[in-house]
């Protein structure tokens, strides 16, 4: 498994024989910090680091580097893409249906791909990407607080 937290953003940057530019390094520090986060988040926490650096940049700096293979693109169904540092393991995710989190979840099996179409259909697979949906313990929490029944006083 590659992460930032494993190398120095620049040097995985020139590693993958990627420019090291100030824009590049600060997404993947944030990614490294706030795994899961979409374009836009990404966007706005490099401006904090940086100052003023356009989203279509932030854009451009993240297809470069999945391209690369220093970040994974994931597309939870309904929701924005989400981008991480945790690359070249077979990682899944959990999805809140309630506030949107995502989280990481080891695959059972180890090497991917994990799971195995009936038919190849002539593919050469080489990853599976799944997706488990649910409600977070902290939105469980919230969703068993808010709607507690009310005693009645009749």
């Amino acid at each position: 498994m590659t992460t930032v937290h494993d190398h120095d953003p620049k040097a995985l940057l020139r590693a993958s024989g990627l420019r090291v530019t100030a824009p590049r390094v600060a997404v993947l520090e944030v990614l490294a910090e706030q795994p899961h986060s979409t374009a836009d988040d990404v966007a706005m926490a490099v401006r904090q680091n940086l100052g003023s650096v356009s989203t279509q940049a932030v854009y451009d700096v993240l297809r470069a580097c999945v391209n690369a293979g220093l970040v994974r693109r994931i597309e939870p169904a309904g929701s924005s893409a989400r981008y991480e540092t945790r690359t070249g393991d077979n990682h899944h995710h959990l999805v809140c249906r309630v506030c949107g989190r995502v989280a990481d979840v080891d695959c059972a099996v180890g090497e991917a791909p994990c799971l195995e179409p009936s038919d190849l259909a002539g593919f050469a697979i080489d990853e599976a990407e799944v997706v488990y949906w649910g409600v977070c313990a902290d939105c469980q929490h919230d969703s068993a607080t808010t709607t507690r029944p009310q005693s009645s006083t009749i």
